[in-house]
This record gives C-alpha cells, sequence and structure tokens, in this order.
C-alpha cells in the first residue's frame, strides 16, 4: 500500500525522510497503512486493498498526429514531443509539435468549415450533433476517465465522478440552447462569430474543452483547440468523437503544441473569438495580443479563494467542504479554497478536525478507486509546490503534514496544512495550485469580507454558516464571481462560471456562456 495517511494516538512522533523533493514536515503523526474503526472498544485499522482501474480499456497509441479538417496530419515540420504518465513519469506517446503554419492550416479549415456547413445548419441540426457527441461521451466514459487519469495524474474516482459526467452534461445542455437562441436573446437576432480559438488548462483537459467547446458549437461557430502540452490526449481522443458522430470536418480542429503556439493562435488575423483558461501571467499576454482588434475575448484565470468558517457553522460539514475545497484534484483548481478563515472562536476544534481528517486521505496511485490523492500534473508544478511551501515555513508558518509514505516515481506531494499564516505571506497572497491550505483567523463578519477580498484575485469563495441571512449579508459585500455558500467546487452546466479582477472577465456555464460566441442584431 502507497500513501495511506492515518495517526495513531499510541505511538509518538516521528520526523519522516523527505521524499520527491518535499520539504521535511514541521509536525507529523505516524501510523500503519489505513483508517481506523472500533473493535472490541479499541482502535483497529481498515485495511485497504488495492483496486486498480484497468488500463486496457483505453488504447494508447505510440504516436498522435494534429486534427485538422478531420483528419490526423503531422506537423509541418516533422517535430514531436512526448507526454508523460506524471504517477509513473513513464512515457504515454509521443505527440506531434504544431507550428504557426500549422495554426494557419487549422483556422482556414475552421474558417472553410464554417462558411460551407456549420453556420448554414439550423440550430436544430447543430443540437443534433452535440446531442451525439454527449452520447458517446457517456458510452466511452470509462474509457476517458482512465486516460484523464493517466495523463494528469488525477484520481481516477474524480475522472469518473466528476469530469466525465459534468463534461457530457455540458454538451446535452447546450445541445438543448441550439434552437432557442432567440430565448436566449429576445428581441435580438443572435448571428456566430465565425472561428474561435481556445486554449485550455491542464488541470482539467476534457472539462475545460466541454466548456468551450459544447456554448460554440451550439451558437454556430467553429473552433480550433489547443490542448495544454503535458495533458493533450484526452483532446486527441474526443478527436475520435467528433468523427464518431459524423461532425462536417473542420468543424473541431485540435492543435497541441508549446505556448507560443498558442499565441499564433490568438494573434491570427482570421480568429473571430479567443477562450482561455489558464495562469493570470498568460491571460495579460493574451489580452496585450488581442489589444487592437476586434476580436472576442474571455479570461478564466487564477484564483485565491477565501474559504469562510463562522462559529455557528456545523463543523463536520465544514470540515468536508474545505477537504473538497483545496485537496480535489490535488489542489489543482483555479478556484480551490486554498485560504480557509475561520472564526477565532472556532479555530482550534477546526483545525484539530481537519488534521484528523487529513490522516484519513490516501494518497498513491491515480488509477486506485481508493486513492484520495493522486499525482501533481508534472515536475515543474512539484518544484513551485515545493518552493511556496518552503518559503511558508520560512516566513514563519506552522506546517502539518500527515505521515504517509509517497511512491517511489512520479510526482507526489504530501497533503499540507499551514496554521499562523500572516496576510504577508507567500502562501496566502500567491496561487499555489496544489494541496497546500492556509489557515487564517477572523472576528467579526467585516473582518472577514476584508480579508477574503484582500487579494488582486476574485474567481470564487464559500460561507459556512448556520444563518440564510449572514450568507446573503456576506455574498452581497464579497468580491467573487462564484460563492458557493455551505458547500463547495459544486458545479452545474445551467450555472455561469466566472471571476473579476485578476481572475480574468466573462463567464462560462449556463445561458450567460453563450453570450461569448454570438453576436447580436436588432431585428
Amino acid at each position: 500500500m502507497v500513501g495511506m495517511a492515518t495517526r495513531t494516538p499510541a505511538e509518538p512522533p516521528v520526523e519522516p525522510k523527505s521524499t520527491n523533493g518535499n520539504s521535511a514536515v514541521t509536525r507529523v503523526e505516524p501510523a500503519p497503512t489505513s483508517s481506523w474503526g472500533l473493535g472490541d472498544g479499541a482502535a483497529i485499522p481498515w485495511e485497504y486493498a488495492p483496486a486498480p482501474e484497468s488500463r486496457d480499456v483505453v488504447t494508447v497509441k505510440e504516436r498522435y498526429g494534429l486534427f485538422i479538417g478531420g483528419k490526423d496530419v503531422a506537423a509541418s515540420d516533422g517535430e514531436i514531443f512526448s507526454t508523460v504518465n506524471p504517477a509513473t513519469e513513464e512515457k504515454l506517446a509521443d505527440v506531434a509539435r504544431a507550428t504557426a503554419a500549422d495554426m494557419d492550416k487549422a483556422v482556414r479549415a475552421a474558417r472553410s468549415a464554417f462558411r460551407r456547413s456549420w453556420s448554414t445548419l439550423t440550430g436544430k441540426e447543430r443540437a443534433k450533433y452535440l446531442f451525439r457527441i454527449a452520447r458517446i461521451l457517456q458510452e466511452r466514459s470509462r474509457e476517458f476517465a482512465v486516460l484523464e487519469s493517466l495523463n494528469g495524474g488525477k484520481p481516477i474516482r474524480e475522472s469518473r465522478d466528476v469530469d466525465l459526467p459534468l463534461a457530457a452534461a455540458h454538451f446535452f445542455y447546450y445541445a438543448g440552447w441550439a434552437d432557442k437562441l432567440e430565448y436566449a436573446f429576445p428581441h435580438r437576432r443572435p448571428r456566430p462569430l465565425g472561428v474561435a480559438a481556445q486554449i485550455i488548462p491542464w488541470n482539467f483537459p476534457l472539462l475545460m474543452l466541454a466548456w468551450k467547446i459544447a456554448p460554440a458549437l451550439a451558437a454556430g461557430n467553429t473552433v480550433v483547440l489547443k490542448p495544454a502540452s503535458t495533458t493533450p490526449l484526452s483532446a486527441l481522443l474526443f478527436a475520435d468523437v467528433c468523427r464518431q458522430a459524423d461532425l462536417p470536418p473542420g468543424v473541431v480542429n485540435i492543435v497541441p503544441g508549446p505556448g507560443a503556439i498558442g499565441m499564433a493562435l490568438v494573434t491570427h488575423p482570421d480568429v473571430d473569438k479567443v477562450a482561455f483558461t489558464g495562469s493570470t501571467d498568460i491571460g495579460r499576454q493574451i489580452f496585450k495580443g488581442v489589444a487592437g482588434t476586434d476580436k472576442g475575448l474571455t479570461l478564466e484565470l487564477g484564483g485565491k479563494a477565501a474559504n469562510i468558517v463562522f462559529d455557528d457553522a456545523p463543523l463536520d460539514q465544514a470540515v468536508e467542504g474545505i477537504v473538497n475545497g483545496i485537496y480535489f484534484n490535488q489542489g489543482e483548481v483555479c478556484c480551490a479554497g486554498s485560504r480557509l478563515l475561520a472564526q477565532e472562536s472556532i479555530v482550534e476544534p477546526l483545525v484539530e478536525k481537519l488534521k484528523d481528517r487529513l490522516a484519513t486521505l490516501r494518497v498513491g496511485d491515480p488509477l486506485d478507486k481508493n486513492t484520495d490523492v493522486g499525482a501533481i500534473n508534472s515536475r515543474a508544478q512539484l518544484e513551485k509546490i515545493t518552493e511556496l511551501v518552503a518559503a511558508g515555513r520560512a516566513e514563519g508558518a506552522e506546517m502539518y503534514q500527515p505521515a504517509c509514505d509517497l511512491p517511489e516515481r512520479g510526482y507526489f506531494f504530501r497533503p499540507t496544512l499551514f496554521t499562523n499564516v500572516a496576510q504577508s505571506h507567500r502562501i496566502a497572497r500567491e496561487e499555489i495550485f496544489g494541496p497546500v491550505l492556509s489557515v487564517l483567523t477572523f472576528r467579526t463578519p467585516e473582518e472577514a469580507v476584508e480579508k477574503a477580498n484582500n487579494t488582486p484575485y476574485g474567481l470564487s469563495a464559500g460561507i459556512w454558516t448556520d444563518k440564510g441571512s449572514r450568507i446573503l449579508h456576506m455574498v452581497k459585500r464579497m468580491k467573487a464571481g462564484v460563492v458557493w455558500a455551505n458547500t463547495f467546487n459544486r458545479f452545474d452546466p445551467t450555472s455561469p462560471f466566472g471571476g473579476y479582477k485578476e481572475s480574468g472577465f466573462g463567464r462560462e456555464g449556463g445561458m450567460h456562456g453563450l453570450h461569448a460566441y454570438v453576436r447580436l442584431e436588432d431585428r
């Protein structure tokens, strides 16, 4: 068994060795290998037998090409790059590395498909294609889930139970809107923009693809999508779904490559709309790239969300929401609740409950159905997390990590909890994008609002309280695009998502997600 983190009060604390470049821990409490139950009045361990998902359900090809005009094609210069499994560091496949010439070819294919087929179809006909794609995703959900975990490092339970159902749900939802656009925009005539350039991140490869492609196609646009370099495989498997659904060639084009190629797509003169999800730094570059043009632009960028717990909150429920808010997908979530603001009167019992809960998280093989925290997406991201955690310790915060043995290979990091954190600390200001939670305190609702808003970001937040009036009072004052009440990280295709300030602008999901892909004309 790897990575079964637990606590056993009967044993003295130990200081484990550093693994995979992780810092030595400040406080750590060891245990055998599992969660604990009661037997004959005494604590006994529950053993978890390995429960791996089979890799045989998905065929990973040795080499993938670019998907342009409905065909797999090699890069114009023949260059390739390798994508790896972050849990084992093994190479999964070679992928064609696009050039600026390939991007131009993809945009021309999308423009041709827009003019000749897609924009001329009725909304009812477009809806049929979207519905077909949604059904195929459902039918092939196990295949996609395994590939997401292989290429991205996320636990198979999350890929299977969250990413795939939500991806299919977005295509179903926008299939329903495709022939009802006049109801979405009453008294106006919605027209498609043309060619949409879409750039997605590595933390939710298939889900971000669905968030962007589904509304674009429903509104009558065609798409050139650039997946992240570390996780291109699910997007390339989606190309097979497009073929299976008989989508007209060129309506969707998938072109993997480095960041510089993404900018070549953004600045292409025949692109009408740019949609980007990723870091704030890259978002600034894209903003500059479209400045002075009439291109539409939506940016969904970084976050440093505050998860606020009041003294009347149900603590056990709040602990589960806090854990889901920051340790889901290894904390590699733009809206992760990475700052816990706890009211002073309950911070001590809340932190103790959190430590007990962290001790039950299982870290290890992403394909094991028992795994709670999988692999960090890349070596570079692991190094960034490690560096920021070291900075937190150097600045005086107190770190807690549960005892667990990390796998010898792969990019893994222990779930981490910092207390005695000041707002000036880097771990309280910078987006870590890893399984690291910083705990701060407050006394009054006004102080909680002030601390929650004291960030350049404004993507999401959470509130835990038994009073509905307090929830409404807080929501009106918080500068965040999404505020969850007594839950966290819950998504639905009918609900818009997006941020303010350095978290970007525009909304994805819901009826609002259609606005970015249409031009409204007077009737």
